[in-house]
């Protein structure tokens, strides 16, 4: 694989992590707990719609076939996604989701903080903008954290469901394949490994101020960097893509 074909994966890659996390945040739309929360989960899925947007579209440059930003986001099947897992699981409850959001935050912190140095402009761009819309994010899910765990007995207890669940995941988040051996012997992209360390230092400080216990490893899944994704992205899928697969020459 050369380099532009692993770039053209990675910028895949990051477009599907922002775009199944838009639109499970997407379905809290008229459903938060209150207004303002509402309003900012909206907001949130409007960030990550906006970053898949930008690197789908230059997927498709770099392609050069005549694809689109919405050929890629819509017509491509369950295994031609790139995410990683933890952003396709189902909501839950609010707890749930903040979890989700939390680790999922803290990750693309540190990634986007590394691809800020990267030797590709366009993906240096993206992760410098990006930066300061997931920094919001993080802050305001660890926020949302510390405030279960340090509540009620009823909050504290759906905030370590969600962590018990969710755990399982994390390891997909750091896992690397030919893509990105071949971008960071190139300089363009980042081992994990850093950021690994960093997110762990972070996500451990965070539970531990919300009281919450982080469970052993065990049933550790992966594979959403490489096309393998739990039953729960195909059912998202579905209803994600109905209207362009059902009119596929529509226009907005």
């Amino acid at each position: 694989m050369n380099t532009k074909e692993a770039l053209i994966n990675y910028s895949l890659r990051l477009a599907d992590n922002s775009m199944i996390a838009a639109q499970r945040l997407a379905e809290w739309n008229s459903c938060g707990p209150y207004l303002e929360e509402d309003i900012a989960l909206s907001n949130m899925a409007l960030d990550f719609f906006g970053q898949a947007e930008t690197m789908y579209e230059y997927a498709a440059q770099l392609s050069n076939n005549n694809s689109t930003a919405d050929m890629l986001a819509f017509r491509r099947n369950e295994r031609q996604y790139l995410n990683c897992l933890l952003v396709e699981q189902p909501n839950g409850d609010f707890a749930f989701t903040m979890m989700k959001q939390f680790l999922y935050s803290a990750f693309a912190k540190y990634l986007y903080e590394a691809l800020s140095a990267s030797n590709d402009e366009t993906l240096k761009g993206f992760a410098e903008r990006s930066l300061k819309e997931v920094k919001y994010h993080f802050r305001h899910s660890s926020e949302w954290l510390i405030r279960f765990g340090n509540g009620t007995e009823e909050s504290l207890t759906r905030a370590q469901y969600a962590l018990d669940e969710l755990w399982r995941y994390t390891d997909d988040l750091f896992c690397m394949n030919q893509i990105d051996e071949e971008l960071i012997s190139t300089g363009i992209s980042v081992s994990s490994d850093t950021i690994a360390a960093k997110w762990n230092f972070t996500v451990k400080e965070t539970l531990q101020a919300a009281n919450l216990i982080i469970p052993e490893k065990f049933n550790v899944i992966k594979g959403g960097y490489n096309g393998i994704h739990s039953e729960h992205l195909g059912h998202l899928l579905c209803e994600m893509q109905y209207l362009q697969r059902a009119y596929p020459d529509a226009k907005w």
